[in-house]
């Protein structure tokens, strides 16, 4: 047994995130099932641990040992009945809520009923995603931050009828990991997000309205309150159509103008000009 109690987590979603966080557990001790329907994303995933495994043994993180010792606990599959046996299940598919919902539905029908069902969404409530299982009170939200491996706060979303044993759990999963967790209760947005969003907004109307160039409204931000990045580099980094979605979900709960996407957003998503991962953004990578 490791020192987080769970031995076995699964991973519904090999993207950027769930890679992230398969490689987190598996760091931790854990085996981990890492899941997508799709063989070249899984591909992908395979490809994007094992460089930054490789990175962690190069700067002396890790040993060659270790190294293998990690990479050997994960494993991917197409199955979706491969992680039956999880003890705690993880889900970081597309912001979308119907989807979510479904991939909830399914792991309530696939694991043991004293499994943990967690979601990484970044703003869409957890009580909405547990109405689609048997199973409320082991239901949350683990949501973790980009990029996984570094970053070291792991929000816990707390819903309506989750139990003080399930949270209890979630914590010491976050600090085995080397996290620290906040809980905060089911809002959609939760903590950082609903902080969060109305800067970037405020950022993005700015260059929309020609106020001041992409360059000195990040410049201004770095420079003087000490953010390690602008707000527009930060978008192109969470990726637009992200955060476009938890603009809309944040707009949906609470109407008030600050969360709403600006015309912008909206054309540079429907553009494809998502950030980072698609080259372009409000800069080009």
């Amino acid at each position: 047994m490791t020192a987080i109690g769970i031995d076995r987590v699964a991973v519904v979603g090999a993207g950027f995130m769930g890679s992230g966080i398969a490689e987190s557990a598996a760091r931790a001790g854990s085996q981990v099932v890492l899941y997508e329907p799709e063989e070249a994303r899984l591909t992908g995933s395979r490809e994007r641990i094992a460089t930054s495994i490789a990175k962690a043994v190069k700067g002396g993180k890790l040993d060659d040992a270790g190294g293998k010792a990690m990479l050997d606990r994960i494993s991917w599959t197409t199955d979706f009945a491969a992680f039956g046996d999880a003890q705690l299940a993880i889900e970081a598919v597309v912001e979308d809520e119907a989807v979510k919902a479904d991939v909830f539905g399914r792991l309530d029908q696939t694991l043991a009923p004293e499994a943990i069902l967690a979601s990484n969404t970044s703003s869409i409530p957890i009580a909405q995603l547990a109405a689609a299982t048997g199973r409320p009170d082991r239901v949350l939200g683990l949501h973790f931050f980009s990029p996984v491996p570094v970053m070291k706060l792991v929000e816990i979303v707390v819903a309506l009828d989750t139990s003080e044993s399930t949270v209890e759990r979630a914590e010491a999963f976050a600090e085995a990991l080397g996290k620290r967790a906040v809980r905060t209760k089911d809002r959609s947005g939760f903590v950082v997000n609903m902080l969060l969003v109305p800067y970037l907004m405020a950022a993005v109307r700015m260059y929309e309205e020609g106020f001041a160039s992409r360059e000195d409204i990040d410049a201004a931000m770095q420079l003087g309150a000490g953010h390690p990045m602008g707000p527009l580099t930060l978008a192109d980094f969470i990726g637009l159509d992200v955060l476009y979605a938890v603009c809309d979900s944040l707009y949906e709960e609470f109407k008030r103008d600050e969360y709403a996407p600006p015309p912008l957003m909206k054309r540079m998503v429907a553009a494809g000009r998502l950030g980072r991962k698609t080259g372009r953004g409000f800069y080009d990578y």
